[in-house]
């Protein structure tokens, strides 16, 4: 077969299994969003309705789920699981869908939807401090091994800020805060540095406003350090 032929049907297996069809014949348990339509709100006019209903009682937003085997018209071989997030806000409706192959002992739909799905904007949100307050996307030089070592770099830089966040951080302002914040905040800040045979000595401005939280970080990671230097 041509290789135009090869490429015309893979694409052609694709489509007609999807990523759904690869998962499920390689094992692989899955979860993705799914694109509303017509038929699908459709389907879940009844719990819209009600989260619409409670909504305007309570004067906040409401959201129901609801949970049901479901197949395209064309491009899925088979009914899966979809789990439905009838949502009302705003004054308006707002639904949203998911396709899963965990079953409902496994997952019920509204742990499955806030829980599991959702926690994936926060591994993207993750993704993002890499890559704009770190700089992990500037992989621009003209060979590969350079790109690599500036991703390293970024990778390590990330690691290093939330250890920091975790351990010096905790029960700050800052405890939550994104690593451009602490780079911005904590780390850029003009200090006079004196070096003496027994300490690191760090003077800041009296007015800093973050002398405060800079101070505990720094109190926490050296108990820390001390805990991991001293013999069990």
């Amino acid at each position: 077969m041509a290789a135009g032929a090869h490429s015309v049907a893979r694409r052609q297996r694709l489509r007609a299994g999807g990523t759904h069809g690869w998962c499920e014949a390689n094992g692989v348990d899955f979860l993705f969003g799914l694109a509303k339509n017509d038929r699908l709100i459709a389907e879940i006019k009844s719990k819209l309705d009600q989260a619409a209903a409670k909504s305007r009682h309570t004067g906040k937003p409401a959201r129901c789920f609801k949970d049901f085997r479901w197949t395209t018209r064309d491009s899925w071989s088979r009914q899966r699981r979809v789990v439905a997030k009838a949502e009302w806000t705003q004054g308006e409706a707002n639904p949203r869908f998911v396709v899963t192959s965990l079953t409902r002992a496994e997952c019920k739909e509204r742990h499955l939807y806030e829980k599991v799905y959702c926690a994936r904007a926060d591994m993207e949100n993750r993704i993002k401090e890499c890559q704009l307050d770190l700089y992990a996307d500037r992989t621009s030089t003209a060979t590969m091994r350079a790109n690599q070592l500036r991703l390293w770099f970024a990778s390590m830089a990330y690691v290093l800020l939330c250890a920091l966040r975790r351990i010096g951080l905790h029960h700050t302002q800052f405890a939550k805060a994104t690593c451009g914040t602490i780079r911005l905040k904590l780390l850029k800040i003009g200090a006079l540095v004196r070096v003496s045979v027994r300490r690191i000595k760090v003077a800041m401005a009296s007015g800093c406003p973050a002398a405060d939280a800079w101070g505990r970080a720094a109190t926490r990671l050296a108990a820390a350090a001390n805990a991991r230097a001293s013999p069990v």
